[in-house]
């Protein structure tokens, strides 16, 4: 019994994987991990494959580079004003407070996109040179994205 359980599991990080690798239709992984696309959607939606991938599409360090240009440019409007008129107005003052805190809070916070991406690139490097160590690691690290996923919420 516990084999069909670790089948169950192994094709269902498999899929998960070839999911978020986004090269794949839904019963293209139905036909490679040898299970109804059914089970896919079913999967997908029990596991937050969408919400996972839209994770990766942003990480945390274009954000902050994205946040650093507003602030610049909030900057550039604030000095391009005559002298003697060169402050934020409020506005401009709380969304750069906003920005920044935003900033530190990433900064401080590794977040779940960054976890993924470095369990994918590990994966991806063990699966050549053992893949029933990858097998393993890959159930492990399902695990511990979920754990890390819950404890950001």
């Amino acid at each position: 019994m516990a084999k069909k359980t670790d089948s169950k599991i192994d094709k269902r990080s498999i899929a998960r994987t070839l999911y978020l690798d986004g090269n794949y239709t839904q019963e293209e992984i139905a036909v490679k991990v040898g299970v109804s696309r059914q089970t896919i959607i079913r999967w997908s939606k029990e596991d937050s494959w969408a919400e996972l991938k839209a994770s990766l599409s942003v990480t945390p360090t274009q954000l902050i580079a994205q946040w650093q240009q507003q602030i610049a440019e909030i900057n550039r409007t604030i000095t391009s004003r005559e002298e003697g008129a060169r402050y934020a107005t409020p506005a401009e003052a709380d969304a750069m407070l906003k920005l920044a805190t935003s900033i530190k809070k990433i900064q401080d916070d590794l977040g779940i996109s960054e976890v993924i991406s470095v369990c994918m690139r590990f994966l991806a490097w063990l699966r050549p040179l053992d893949v029933e160590q990858a097998k393993a690691f890959n159930s492990l690290m399902d695990v511990f994205i979920k754990d890390q996923a819950n404890s950001k919420r």
